[in-house]
């Protein structure tokens, strides 16, 4: 007889919220981690009195009223706001693309203005039907904040030219003729007061975690202590890439203490232009309004996924979604096993939404 009714495999948003709502029905839960710290891509690191995002600047927001006070109920959230600033070669520009960043662009000053120099610019262009990204952002922004704002930075993300890139990428721009800086367009939004820690200490309190424990090394004996097994891995990953590996882009973390205690005023700035390699900086005192007399950055870089890095942001062209399909059919012939999250569902989620996914699974179970 197993001695769990759950293994969960990870011990990030989807498995703790899965582990806590499963705790409430009286199942016994445990909860592997192959890292050191509980938490995934949350997990704060308190340096000099800062609480540091590890894996990138985390910033909830949801219209969910209900998600919104679920995570409440364990931490409680602060005002913050996201108003990023972008650095094109020294020149700095408000996001998202508002009025502000109109005036900075052009000296317009009424939204009609704005537009009709977006109107200009884009009909000159003459793009009918855009074959790749490039020419889908220029026929909804025109050239002027294209070349500024979105070539360089979209370039790095990605690690390819933007003529490269599928259209699909940038359905939409979000533009707004409004002097509103306000990154999100969400109700709430803010930061847990002391740090996303709080938030899965909350979850897990009482549920059985094993850290530096890696599912593969030892996955029959893992899985056989439990009746079913919630994974929140690499789907490909789980199958031993039995269809061919999915891809995906990673991320590298420059982290720095500086004897300043304000170094840029801002959480977060993007550096748009091409040539310098990081795509922002993150000052994340500012993220709770620290008043510390030290500060701490992260420069973060774009980075080439491989084994025994961290995959971030699944590739969603073509070649990869029709791999995912098959992957995905083989999972849902399981009966004991259950798949969520960001890497096991091939989506890039945003913090609310794996919450949600990981609330509807556990209704479901």
């Amino acid at each position: 007889m197993a001695n769990y009714d759950y293994l969960i495999v990870g011990a990030g948003l989807f498995g703790a919220v899965f582990a806590h709502e499963m705790q409430k029905k009286n199942k016994k839960c445990l909860v592997i981690d192959k890292r050191s710290h509980f938490g995934g891509n949350v997990f704060c690191e308190n340096i000099e009195g800062i609480n540091v995002h590890k894996y990138g600047a985390h910033i909830f927001h949801t219209n969910d009223k209900y998600i919104w006070d679920y995570v409440n109920s364990f931490v409680e959230f602060n005002r913050y706001t996201n108003s990023p600033m972008a650095n094109y070669n020294g020149e700095l520009y408000n996001l998202p693309f508002n009025m502000n960043t109109f005036y900075q662009l052009w000296g317009v000053k009424t939204p009609a203005e704005a537009q009709q120099k977006i109107r200009d610019q884009v009909d000159q262009l003459n793009l009918k039907s855009p074959n790749n990204l490039e020419e889908q952002a220029l026929s909804l922004v025109g050239t002027d904040i294209y070349e500024k704002l979105i070539k360089g930075y979209t370039e790095k993300q990605w690690g390819r030219k933007a003529t490269e890139l599928p259209a699909f990428i940038i359905k939409r721009l979000p533009v707004r003729f409004t002097f509103d800086n306000n990154y999100f367009n969400d109700k709430y939004q803010g930061i847990p007061i002391g740090g996303y820690n709080k938030l899965i200490a909350g979850l897990l309190e009482g549920i059985e975690v094993r850290l530096e424990t890696d599912f593969f090394e030892n996955r029959n004996d893992l899985m056989n202590l439990a009746d079913k097994t919630v994974f929140t891995g690499k789907i490909d990953e789980f199958y031993d890439y039995q269809f061919g590996n999915l891809e995906y882009r990673s991320l590298r973390f420059d982290h720095r203490i500086l004897e300043t205690d304000n170094f840029q005023g801002n959480a977060v700035v993007n550096y748009t232009a091409f040539d310098v390699p990081y795509t922002r900086i993150i000052e994340h005192k500012h993220f709770e309004f620290g008043k510390q007399t030290k500060t701490v950055i992260t420069k973060e870089y774009p980075d080439t996924y491989e084994d025994g890095k961290e995959a971030y942001y699944p590739i969603n062209d073509d070649r990869n979604t029709a791999l995912f399909k098959k992957y995905s059919a083989l999972a849902k012939s399981e009966l004991n096993i259950i798949f969520g999250g960001r890497l096991a569902e091939y989506k890039y989620y945003d913090m609310h939404q794996v919450i949600a996914a990981a609330l509807k699974t556990s209704r479901e179970c």
